[in-house]
């Protein structure tokens, strides 16, 4: 059985990078006596895949990774049981059985996500609604882009899903995964370049709200929460 795990991080553990993460929920696992599944071999390790690791300082409230059970354990027990051994700035959200498909998994089906941007020290200006409207009504945004052994020039704006301005911070949904991956600090820097402002003097806090699959056409977008792909699981 295939288990799908939501989970927030948030204060200082947002600092924490991707495998300490997994290292803490490997200890989780069994301090919550969670029937995880093995892998097989002379070095079997815990069957456990993340869907698309956060970056280092980034809080989330849409975080998942895959396990397989050896056995079933309510949704609504494990959840209780995850959530009595975590500590402050980790907190399992839901606990849902998935498709066995290998092409389910977190980690392919990763499409989109949301995130919250809100500058730390000021506010944003009256009219960054308008602004935001100009900056995505350019056919192109072109950044240059870092690569293993150069950079080069792309055209980002095929990646911006929406944007807006939300709670004196901005709103953006944009392209994630193993194919396309945009991060939210280079949508800022592209937003500010297009202002004439400098995006290092203006630190903002991003959060991570929540990640999608597409589960549309090749020509119509359909995205849907990875948490929803799931269904809860009910032992008697």
């Amino acid at each position: 059985m295939k288990v799908r795990i939501k989970f927030k991080k948030y204060g200082a553990l947002r600092f924490v990078g991707h495998l300490d993460v997994m290292r803490y929920f490997q200890k989780a696992m069994r301090r919550a006596q969670i029937p995880i599944a093995f892998s097989g071999g002379y070095s079997p390790h815990m069957i456990m895949s993340f869907a698309n690791p956060l970056g280092i300082g980034l809080s989330s409230e849409g975080e998942y990774f895959d396990i397989e059970l050896k056995e079933p354990i309510s949704s609504e027990d494990a959840v209780k049981q995850l959530n009595a051994v975590m500590v402050e700035g980790m907190e399992v959200l839901s606990f849902r059985q998935i498709s066995d498909e290998k092409k389910m998994t977190g980690m392919a089906l990763v499409a989109a996500a949301d995130y919250l941007c809100t500058p730390k020290k000021t506010t944003l200006p009256e009219d960054v609604s308008d602004k935001i409207t100009a900056f995505l009504a350019q056919p192109e945004i072109r950044i240059v882009k870092p690569t293993k052994r150069s950079e080069r020039e792309v055209d980002i704006r095929p990646l911006i899903y929406a944007m807006y301005a939300k709670d004196n911070g901005i709103f953006m949904q944009v392209a994630a995964g193993s194919v396309e991956n945009l991060k939210p600090e280079i949508v800022l820097k592209a937003f500010y370049d297009y202002l004439g402002y400098d995006y290092e003097k203006i630190p903002y806090q991003n959060h991570r709200m929540e990640i999608y699959a597409d589960m549309g056409s090749e020509n119509e977008r359909d995205l849907i929460p990875l948490e929803d792909l799931g269904t809860e699981i009910i032992t008697e």
